[in-house]
């Protein structure tokens, strides 16, 4: 009894329960072994996989990680043979750190990546992917082309880190807490000072580039010209676009915390190593002392490493910020605002200064957001999976699930037998003039009759049934639109037409013709008895068949 009521408390607590009974297995011996192989490996370890994690912010996230020695990490890097050298300087525990090879400017290098990873952790779920690497070539004023032929900045921050998510979410889904982070920027962000003040501007616009394929020549998402600030401006964007698509696609049906950050401006970062050495002395002097936006490595790297550690971050859905020196000195703008400004990310504030920050209104597009989905997935060639709600296992559900589907299947057979307005190819219907003379004349009898005998029938129904609510009557947002597009022209009989040219006389005539064959039809409709409606039916018919030959 006990373990029933276990067994109904883990369904109904959370998706998680369902989720759990759902994948259930029967274990097989070489799970056993794979298992025992598994807890030698991790032990009780968390897996977490960290993109550029040889430099900068991922450099400094790792070894945030390690040192809590909760998690084993995964550094996914370029260069192994500077990822030695750093974790050596770093004093990384090599123990529970594994370098692995992946070149973000090639699809096949992630692909094998994947491979790799999954082949190392045998039956460990991933627990957290954090996709950090990134570059940034703002100095260019011509593209660089992946191996791939996609230029390189939106290659490597983002559609090689959309193609690892495709590859290693179920993986991912598996972990008890999953959380997919991305890291995104304020540069994305179009309603801050630092997203929106600055030019160029994150902006996709239709996304015509990603639509034609985004392959050399065509260098930027929008399909216009290059410009290397605006392309990993644009990444940013298109990051902080998928975390939340990701969220509405795939959290509940997965369980994992989709959600993108903004860790501050680290201005001694390597991201900027391709900025001309003035910039490189005095723009983190400008952040430091003008802005107070500065944040330094190793406070990023906590930043991040919280994202992926603390228990609160286990939100899906969210654009993480902190609090920092941007706060400070505001006066009433800090105060109206809680001290939360929009597109902070200053030094300072501790662990406690994190918020859920405001994202623009080019971040929630959610019809741009899909459109970038679906090219992403054809430039990358990957197939994701339909997103389906998690449903209760139980057995009785199933069979009563099977049973209504099959009679909601059948019912549904039935409405979709006749297609009003449709031939059996699918092509609209061309009505004929003589079956539209037939339908006007049915109705101006029709109309005839509701007038007057179906006034009287209306009068005893309403005394007999009652009114109908109005709640069944009202509601509509549009009225219905016809089925099929009747044309029922109006003829005005007024001296101009006397005047009318040679050209629109023949229009005329032709119309003219159509009321008289409406009158005909009519007078056959209200007067004629059976033989004249065969009459009728021949005509149509004959029509229809002139309407085929021509």
């Amino acid at each position: 009894m006990r373990v029933c009521a276990l067994i109904l408390a883990l369904g109904v607590s959370s998706v998680s329960g369902f989720k759990f009974m759902a994948d259930w297995k029967a274990p097989t011996a070489g799970d056993g072994k794979k298992l025992k192989d598994t807890k030698e490996r991790f032990g009780d370890k968390q897996l977490v996989v960290v993109t550029g994690a040889s430099s900068g912010l991922g450099r400094k996230t790792a070894l945030a990680l390690l040192r809590t020695k909760q998690y084993h990490v995964v550094g996914a890097v370029r260069d192994l043979d500077k990822m030695e050298a750093v974790a050596e300087i770093d004093g990384f525990d090599m123990e529970n750190f594994t370098p692995m090879e992946c070149e973000l400017q090639s699809f096949d290098s992630v692909h094998k990546f994947c491979d790799n990873l999954e082949e190392f952790r045998l039956a460990k779920p991933i627990d957290r992917l954090i996709c950090n690497a990134g570059i940034y070539q703002p100095s260019l004023d011509y593209a660089k082309w992946s191996m791939d032929g996609h230029e390189q900045t939106m290659q490597a921050n983002y559609l090689s880190h959309f193609l690892m998510i495709n590859r290693l979410m179920e993986a991912v889904s598996a972990a008890p807490d999953p959380r997919i982070i991305l890291v995104g920027s304020v540069t994305g962000n179009d309603n801050t000072v630092g997203g929106g003040g600055v030019y160029p501007i994150a902006d996709l616009h239709e996304l015509d580039g990603f639509k034609a394929g985004f392959e050399n020549p065509i260098a930027m998402a929008d399909g216009y010209q290059f410009i290397g600030a605006k392309a990993y401006k644009d990444s940013k964007l298109c990051l902080m676009m998928l975390s939340n698509l990701l969220h509405a696609k795939y959290h509940k049906q997965t369980g994992i915390a989709f959600s993108s950050i903004y860790p501050g401006c680290i201005a001694e970062s390597p991201l900027f190593r391709e900025k001309r050495p003035w910039f490189r002395k005095y723009f983190p002097v400008f952040m430091k002392f003008i802005t107070g936006g500065f944040v330094g490595e190793e406070e990023a790297g906590q930043r991040l490493f919280q994202v992926a550690h603390d228990p609160r971050c286990s939100k899906s859905g969210v654009y993480w910020s902190w609090n920092g020196g941007p706060r400070e000195g505001r006066g009433a703008e800090a105060l109206e605002k809680g001290g939360q400004i929009s597109g902070s990310g200053g030094a300072g504030g501790g662990w406690d200064s994190i918020f859920e920050n405001d994202q623009s209104s080019k971040v929630l597009d959610v019809e741009l957001a899909s459109n970038l989905f679906k090219y992403s997935a054809g430039i990358t060639e990957t197939t994701w999976p339909d997103p389906n709600q998690v449903v209760s296992p139980c057995p009785t559900l199933k069979v009563v699930g099977a049973i209504s589907k099959a009679m909601i299947l059948r019912e549904e057979m039935k409405r979709m037998t006749e297609r009003p307005g449709f031939n059996a190819d699918g092509t609209p219907v061309r009505v004929s003039k003589a079956k539209r003379a037939a339908k006007v004349a049915d109705k101006v009898v029709s109309g005839v009759l509701r007038n007057s005998v179906g006034r009287v029938g209306g009068f005893v129904r309403r005394r007999i049934l009652g009114k109908l609510p109005e709640n069944a009557i009202a509601g509509t947002f549009q009225e219905e639109k016809p089925k099929e597009e009747e044309e029922t022209a109006t003829v005005d009989m007024s001296e101009d037409i006397l005047s009318i040219t040679s050209e629109s006389k023949e229009m005329f005539d032709k119309e003219t013709e159509d009321i008289a064959m409406i009158q005909d039809a009519i007078s056959r409709e209200v007067f004629s008895g059976d033989s004249s409606k065969t009459n009728l039916k021949e005509s149509i018919k004959e029509d229809e068949e002139n309407m085929v030959a021509q």
